[in-house]
């Protein structure tokens, strides 16, 4: 488990200011993506300031709001999976999920948050990817299940 003092610790390096956001801002995003990450990818913590640098500076469509983006990534524990793929740097630069480039990672103005957003994802993603398959496996079960009763039918657990 995380600390709190760890939670809210600067990022490694130095931000720099951009035409479009400020070194602070980067700072404040990178406090708010390892407490959203630390959180399990919990709804209360997936901030508006959050959301906002990654449809505008890590290659990812709006989903028309903030609700649809958490719904279409975080509601389905592979899709979760789907989303930290592209913040698993452990293999290289990892492509955007949506457009298949590394432009997000690295142009030159968002690189540094980028980069750490990776930096600091790679302590969390193998806990979260177990959590969420596990999630989804229990999502798929309940749905058969709810399927075949539907139809008058029952499952049987096999070894």
């Amino acid at each position: 488990m995380t600390t709190q003092t760890e939670l809210f610790k600067e990022a490694r390096g130095s931000m720099k200011d951009t035409q479009f956001m400020s070194a602070g801002e980067k700072q404040k995003v990178l406090r708010q993506w390892r407490v959203f990450l630390n959180s399990g990818l919990s709804k209360n913590n997936f901030t508006k300031a959050l959301y906002d640098h990654l449809i505008q500076h890590c290659s990812f469509i709006a989903h028309y709001d903030r609700q649809g983006f958490y719904s279409t990534y975080f509601e389905e524990g592979e899709d979760a999976v789907h989303f930290l793929s592209q913040f698993d740097n452990r293999n290289g630069i990892p492509n955007s999920i949506e457009y298949g480039m590394v432009g997000w990672y690295t142009a030159p103005d968002y690189n540094d948050i980028n980069s750490e957003m990776c930096r600091i994802a790679t302590k969390y993603i193998p806990a979260l990817v177990e959590k969420c398959q596990h999630r989804q496996r229990e999502k798929d079960i309940l749905r058969a299940t709810s399927l075949l009763a539907k139809h008058g039918l029952t499952a049987t657990k096999t070894s």
